[in-house]
């Protein structure tokens, strides 16, 4: 059984995609020492940085995610600063900058970052359109889950199971990609050996 290293002392991004990958017959093995987060404009400068502060430290295939919450009201605030946001001000300070804000559209994005040992590293990505609730909603999931409603559905991310979950998350579209992308390499080496 293949084995990939995931980077992130996340344990909620570990779950949901360990739940994915175990339909590949691909072990996660969580590693969640974490890198440094740099000061960079997209979510794709910040993956790369990450993949090159961390290919050094491993000899097995590895990968990252990050994600960022973009808030149309606010010019994509806070974005690739969704992270320190929200250990700073959490879902309520989002909430609170909205009082009176009809406008509430918002996205999720997700890149993931995978290297192969001796490979260029590549990309993936993934967009869920949605809303801003107007109060927190359901303790599933973890971040800005509760306050955060996928277009097409009614419940909070933090009201749904996984499942339903990477079904709409942009972390399930990336995650969706990047198993296509290993499914296609692993079928190829196995036509390889016949």
């Amino acid at each position: 059984m293949k084995t990939i290293i995931f980077v992130t002392h996340n344990s909620g991004k570990f779950r949901e995609a360990e739940a994915k990958f175990k339909t590949l017959g691909i072990k996660l093995q969580q590693y969640e020492e974490g890198y440094p987060e740099v000061q960079a404009d997209t979510l794709e400068e910040v993956a790369f940085f990450a993949v090159k502060y961390l290919e050094t430290r491993f000899s097995s295939p590895f990968f990252l995610e990050d994600a960022g919450l973009f808030i149309d009201a606010f010019n994509g605030f806070p974005g690739v600063y969704s992270a320190y946001v929200f250990k700073s001000i959490g879902c309520e300070g989002i909430l609170k900058l909205l009082e009176g804000i009809d406008e509430r559209t918002a996205f999720f994005k997700s890149v993931i970052a995978y290297r192969e040992p001796g490979e260029k590293p590549l990309l993936f990505q993934g967009v869920c359109r949605g809303k801003i609730a107007y109060e927190k909603r359901g303790n599933h999931g973890f971040g800005y889950d509760p306050i955060f409603i996928p277009e097409g559905g009614i419940e909070t991310f933090g009201e749904m199971e996984v499942e339903v979950k990477n079904s709409y998350s942009h972390r399930g579209k990336s995650l969706q990609q990047f198993m296509r992308h290993l499914e296609n390499v692993m079928g190829e080496k196995n036509m390889e050996k016949k």
